[in-house]
């Protein structure tokens, strides 16, 4: 991890997004496991540095599409903390006036255009917004994230061969954090970088390390300025790990049964985003310890704040279930 190229602002603003990332998740872990939240939800806890790093790089009219394991995504993009938590708790005031839930967030005002559940569906979204951008002959930039399980879909590969035959502003992220549900990616897959399958479609590859912010910042810096100038789009890997489940709560149909060991999760443990990210700035002496100390109290009250507020939010009345509809 080095800052070599990056300002000191810059830093600071992807530590306070993996900083926000982080206090969030946490809280929305501790809501869900009280049974406070409806539905299912998929944290981000482990991958703050991809979603951080990356969004740094986009301007306000760039656009973001993002999969079921979404928050950090909207939140990386500029997405407001209590219209997330009155969604996640199924109330009036949230970003889908409580109808969507966890795995549908969508703010188009900030270009984040939705969170899709179906694992592979946003990718060829994606590439329509890039489309879009290049019909408009506008510099705007899409950005794709998806797992290691989509990058086996169909639409995964379509979308790669349509983008690069057109040339389209598209940068694909592949969060790659080892596991399809409970599945190994080795397991459903006969390669070690998901980013060789760039080769096959005339387009750079590029393997990141997921846990370090600033080294993803630096590539994806590289892949949207590459789309900004007309040379088309590219594919990053983000190695990475999700440090918890793949849904709160799975341990309730997993039986008992584990499908990670105990060395795969200390690994996860060691490679903590936010440890990696605080205990570089500290060693370089790049930020004053009170103030980070200051800006996680000011984060940790933000999310207390976006609690009650969702709280305090009046449930979705019973006639909207017929408002927002495709007719």
């Amino acid at each position: 991890m080095h800052h070599q190229g990056i300002s000191l602002d810059v830093l600071l603003d992807i530590y306070t997004c993996v900083l926000r990332i982080r206090r969030f998740e946490e809280e929305v872990s501790r809501l869900f496991r009280q049974g406070q939240l409806p539905g299912f939800v998929h944290l981000y806890i482990g991958e703050e540095a991809v979603a951080a790093g990356v969004c740094a790089t986009l301007t306000d009219e760039d656009t973001i599409i993002s999969t079921h394991r979404g928050h950090g995504h909207v939140i990386a993009k500029g997405g407001d903390i209590k219209r997330m938590m009155a969604e996640l708790f199924g109330k009036a005031s949230g970003y889908n006036k409580g109808k969507g839930g966890s795995m549908h967030i969508a703010d188009f005002d900030i270009g984040m255009l939705g969170a899709i559940g179906i694992v592979g569906g946003g990718i060829p979204i994606a590439v329509g917004a890039g489309l879009s951008a290049w019909y408009q002959d506008s510099e705007r930039v899409s950005v794709c994230f998806f797992g290691d399980g989509a990058a086996n879909e169909g639409s995964f590969h379509e979308s790669l061969n349509l983008a690069s035959a057109l040339n389209l502003p598209v940068v694909f992220v592949c969060e790659n954090n080892q596991y399809g549900e409970f599945t190994p990616a080795a397991r459903a897959m006969n390669i070690c970088d998901i980013a060789d399958r760039a080769a096959g479609y005339g387009i750079p590859g590029l393997v990141a390390d997921g846990a370090d912010a600033l080294e993803m910042y630096r590539v994806a810096r590289t892949a949207a300025q590459r789309a900004r100038d007309g040379d088309g789009p590219t594919l990053i890997e983000a190695k990475t790990h999700r440090r918890g489940s793949h849904a709160e709560g799975e341990e309730a149909f997993l039986a008992g049964q584990t499908y990670r060991s105990e060395e795969e999760l200390a690994a996860a443990w060691a490679k903590d985003p936010l440890l990696l990210l605080h205990t570089y700035i500290g060693e370089q002496n790049l930020l004053p310890a009170e103030q980070l100390e200051t800006l996680d109290a000011d984060i940790t009250q933000s999310v207390r704040e976006a609690v009650d507020a969702a709280r305090n939010s009046p449930d979705p009345k019973v006639e909207s279930v017929f408002e927002d509809l495709w007719v």
